[in-house]
């Protein structure tokens, strides 16, 4: 038998959009919000020669400016107010997830319900500012020493350049913040999907105008198109996929009648932790790289060597790169998804998994199955952010828009389809009762 939310469901479509009011609001303020992104990237930071450093970025385009210019949304080769990006507030939510799971006063605090959350969401950004003031200092004294790209070097320009980048960064992480709650939600990643799809059509033109001076060959700008869109396939059909188990519940008698047992399914999706892994591993890869980038012909020969196999698509970047995402997917599933409470849940609605005693037993089992999925879950973030780096980095093709950036940009369109219609889904629930009440009313 069908459900009415099931039907509801079935018959939901884009054309109810013109009558939820509320919903337009939050678009438009969405698309809104995004704007003021966008021109942020195009604000240049002052004291800064643009023609000096356009030569500096190109002459470094195709390493790990490359992959920071993507997720800035082009600010790094504009070098903008907002060249940062979100990226230093990334990197405080991780340091404090990973401080959760080790200091009791921070787990304390995360188990105080919404209070709780707050705390930690002001304690991340406090470290937000601290990271960004960091970052932005080490930017400026890397724009000192990279030739003539500063008109006037000296303590006023590293004071105004870090004042500017961590203001641009924390008005970033408010944008977000208000995206999510006035907006369509996913702020943070919206803001990165924005730079990202903004950058794509330069790039794509970019790539045929190489091909067009005969820079790169026919078949390999193919290639790269075919193998593109057979990721997108490949993260559609894994985003959508589920392990569900069985849940049964028993007969029940309410007054005279009795009520046969029902079922229904547990849905532990193959990829719990969506595109957090990937954002999180780039993030830290990006600080320490960038840096060594800035100061790369000083130093000790051992640096050297870091420094070069830290370069994008060397064996040491790819190794932490993967060993970083198949972490993260672990550890933000742990988070996400907490077994023993959804046993609790299931022992206190009469619910249990056929031949799975209620309880520890139950919460045991689902871990185990998590787990299990889990690994395959990683496996596949590990092979989509993989592989177009390497083909990308071996085949010396310049344009980077690999399965990092196509993962986030599929993810967060998922995601915020969902939302969208998890919204008109509730308008249409609320006309339904309003239809029902004006019903009651005149009979």
């Amino acid at each position: 038998m069908v459900s009415a939310a099931e039907q509801l469901a079935a018959n939901l479509n884009f054309s109810a959009l013109g009558k939820a009011e509320e919903l337009k609001k939050r678009i438009w303020f969405t698309l809104g919000a995004l704007l003021v992104y966008r021109l942020g990237t195009y604000v240049p930071l002052p004291g800064i020669d643009p023609n000096v450093w356009e030569q500096v970025f190109k002459s470094q385009a195709g390493g790990i400016l490359g992959m920071f210019n993507m997720f800035a949304g082009g600010g790094i080769n504009r070098m903008a107010i907002f060249a940062l990006n979100i990226m230093p507030y990334i990197s405080a939510s991780i340091i404090i997830q990973l401080l959760t799971t080790v200091s009791k006063q921070l787990e304390a605090l995360k188990k105080e319900g919404e209070a709780g959350r707050k705390t930690i969401n002001q304690y991340t950004r406090y470290l937000t500012v601290v990271l960004a003031t960091a970052q932005a200092y080490g930017i400026a004294v890397g724009l000192q020493g990279a030739g003539n790209v500063v008109a006037e070097p000296g303590v006023f320009f590293l004071v105004s350049t870090t004042v500017t980048l961590t203001g641009g960064t924390m008005f970033l992480m408010w944008l977000g913040e208000q995206i999510t709650s006035r907006g369509i939600g996913n702020g943070i990643s919206l803001i990165i999907l924005a730079g990202i799809v903004a950058e794509l059509p330069a790039a794509l033109a970019g790539m045929l105008e190489l091909g067009r001076q005969g820079a790169l060959s026919t078949g390999l700008i193919l290639i790269v198109l075919v193998m593109a869109v057979a990721v997108i396939a490949f993260i559609v059909f894994m985003e959508r996929a589920q392990r569900r188990l069985l849940i049964q519940y028993p007969k029940r008698q309410v007054g005279n009648k009795m009520f046969e047992g029902q079922s229904s399914h547990l849905p532990l999706k193959l990829n719990t932790s969506g595109v957090i892994p990937p954002i999180f591993a780039s993030s830290l890869l990006l600080l320490p790289a960038t840096i060594a980038n800035f100061n790369t012909g000083t130093g000790p020969e051992w640096f050297q060597w870091v420094v070069t196999q830290f370069g994008h698509g060397r064996p040491l970047f790819l190794i932490f790169y993967i060993a970083m995402i198949v972490f993260f997917a672990f550890f933000y599933t742990a988070i996400v998804f907490n077994p023993t409470e959804t046993a609790d849940n299931l022992k206190k609605h009469g619910g249990f998994i056929p031949g799975i005693r209620p309880g520890e037993r139950t919460a045991e089992y689902i871990d185990y199955v998590l787990s299990r999925i889990t690994v395959v879950g990683a496996a596949y973030l590990a092979i989509v952010c993989l592989i177009p780096e390497v083909l990308i980095s071996y085949a010396s093709v310049p344009f980077y828009f690999g399965g990092t950036s196509l993962l986030i940009v599929v993810s967060v369109t998922m995601d915020t389809v969902a939302q969208v219609q998890g919204y008109l889904l509730a308008h249409q629930y609320e006309g339904l009762i309003k239809k029902s009440k004006l019903r009651g009313r005149r009979k």
